[in-house]
């Protein structure tokens, strides 16, 4: 917790920075749903990948996974439905 203002301005934006990402993906995928539901599936999958090479035991990385990476896969799946559907209507 030491530094400057400035200092702890930057730690906090550079720690943010996935989630800045993913922000702009959403705001990207409200009009192009196949665009979130593939990038939304990417972050999950790439996230459980990680974890499982990290992870001291598969049993540690499937429940921090689940954690991200099921609401992630949640929100792909959702961006499908929504496409699936949209292109039917067409």
């Amino acid at each position: 917790m030491e530094g400057t203002l400035l200092e702890k301005i930057g730690g906090f934006f550079i720690h943010n920075i996935p989630t800045l990402i993913l922000l702009v993906i959403l705001l990207i995928s409200w009009k192009h749903e196949l665009v979130g539901g593939v990038v939304f599936l990417l972050a999950g999958i790439f996230y459980i990948g990680m974890t499982i090479r990290n992870a001291p035991n598969i049993f540690m990385a499937f429940s921090w996974s689940t954690v991200i990476a099921g609401p992630a896969i949640l929100i792909s799946i959702l961006f499908f439905l929504n496409w699936m559907k949209k292109k039917k209507r067409k």
